[in-house]
């Protein structure tokens, strides 16, 4: 009987954590872009499935998400990247603005960060 109420306890509490970890879809996102050769900084404000060309690349930025209970919290931003027009991206994927290395763009002379979701 003890484990049964023990079950019902964990699992409630692991229903309490997935409603927490709820992402919300933000109209917007901005990133922060690194010319590694001139030390030029640029920050980017696009919206969702906007395209910004900035020197050779060309950023276009698909989703941004963010905690539901937290807006301020830890963005996560979908992007698509491009050098020189050429047809195959140098970067397609998800970046963690809390973690850049986690998924980084390889690139010798861009570097790209997520910073925040824009909420409004």
């Amino acid at each position: 009987m003890l484990r049964f109420f023990a079950l019902i306890l964990s699992l409630g509490t692991a229903t309490v954590a997935l409603a927490q970890d709820e992402a919300v879809t933000a109209p917007g996102g901005e990133l922060r872009v690194l010319d590694k050769l001139t030390g030029e900084v640029t920050d980017l404000s696009l919206q969702s499935g906007e395209t910004s060309r900035l020197g050779f690349l060309s950023v276009t930025l698909r989703q941004c998400r963010y905690p539901a209970v937290n807006p301020s919290g830890d963005a996560y931003v979908e992007i698509l990247v491009t050098y020189r027009d050429e047809p195959t991206p140098i970067f397609n994927g998800w970046m963690l603005a809390s973690s850049p290395a986690l998924e980084a763009m390889d690139h010798p002379r861009y570097d790209i960060w997520a910073l925040r979701c824009m909420t409004s």
